[in-house]
């Protein structure tokens, strides 16, 4: 059953191959659906941080990251949002053109990729979103703070952890119905024996009247034997008479 599964996912994964892209299939994949997610989330953290997530006092003209003034907190979240959000429009472009590659060493290592970036990601979106909440909680002076954009930015990255998890878990899904395509067997029959008058498994048919004696006769069911045996008298003495 999960040969035949995997089979059969391979079968609807490739079938974009041989009737060509069809767009609105592809939008309404769930990968698609969470890969667009994840771009959607990735752009909200760092443009909420980039245009609002540093401020100045009227007595500092040097703008500060709102996150308790830490600079490495909003540097290291506009880093992750911007590398994430141009990885989802990379591998947004892989799921269109994998479809039409054939089973090999370049497929298998493009599943790789994705399922380690994925993996990665998720990680260090987690690692964003503590670094984040944390950080806003030492923040003792909010006043002149944006705080919709500081709250906005812990929750999409806490949406941006958990999209890149569920991409995680469809990478690892693909690539473990590939690595099952290479061990699926091929249920064919073998060729007919041509050296034989009829296939292995056939056998004549009998019915219950006539039933095989030896190899190759066949005789009545109700046929017996006879008890005759040769005799052991002489030839009578009897000549014919001569003309």
């Amino acid at each position: 059953l999960p040969s035949r599964r995997a089979a059969h996912g391979a079968m609807e994964e490739t079938a974009g191959a041989e009737r060509g892209f069809d767009l609105f299939k592809f939008v309404r994949h769930p990968r698609t659906i969470v890969r667009l997610l994840s771009w959607l989330f990735g752009m909200v953290v760092f443009a909420c941080i980039t245009t609002e997530g540093y401020i100045n006092t009227p007595f500092d003209p040097e703008a500060k990251c709102i996150f308790n003034q830490d600079y490495s907190t909003c540097r290291y979240a506009v880093s992750i949002g911007v590398i994430g959000f141009l990885a989802c429009v990379f591998f947004l472009l892989l799921d269109i053109y994998l479809p039409f590659m054939s089973i090999g060493t370049k497929r298998k290592t493009l599943f790789v990729i994705d399922l380690g970036f994925s993996g990665v990601w998720t990680f260090l979106w987690f690692v964003c979103f503590c670094l984040l909440a944390a950080q806003w909680a030492r923040t003792k002076d909010t006043r002149g703070i944006p705080q919709d954009a500081a709250h906005a930015t812990i929750a999409f990255s806490f949406f941006s952890m958990a999209t890149w998890g569920i991409l995680t878990y469809f990478a690892l899904a693909r690539h473990r119905r590939d690595a099952n395509e290479v061990a699926i067997p091929t249920y064919m029959e073998p060729p007919p024996d041509h050296h034989t008058p009829y296939p292995p498994t056939y056998q004549p048919p009998f019915t219950s009247e006539r039933q095989p004696q030896g190899d190759t006769g066949y005789l009545p069911s109700d046929y017996q034997p006879s008890d005759y045996q040769p005799s052991n008298q002489q030839p009578s003495s009897y000549q014919p008479p001569s003309y």
